[in-house]
């Protein structure tokens, strides 16, 4: 089961067509996070940069743990309701 759900993760299979305000709230958070992270990397040193970047990277580590098990645990719950409304004999 966790193969299949992995493919779908990463894109393997097409689970979803994308919304365009959704599209648009993510570019706007994306550019307002780059425009604050290039302001304080300008203020930092060269080790202060380091330790920035270090973050930056365990951030996105940790995001992406998030995201597919929250993905997973989105898609089982799906399931579950799939074999409620099958198996369902009312």
């Amino acid at each position: 089961m966790n193969k299949i759900l992995d493919d779908l993760w990463y894109g393997n299979i097409c689970s979803f067509e994308k919304s365009t305000e959704y599209i648009e709230q993510i570019n706007d958070l994306t550019t307002l996070v780059k425009r604050n992270r290039e302001s304080l990397f300008s203020t930092h040193n060269n080790s202060q940069r380091e330790t920035l970047e270090k973050y930056d990277d365990c951030i996105k580590e940790m995001l992406d743990i998030m995201q597919k098990e929250i993905f997973i645990c989105g898609f089982r719950l799906g399931g579950r309701l799939m074999l409620a409304t099958v198996t369902d004999s009312k």
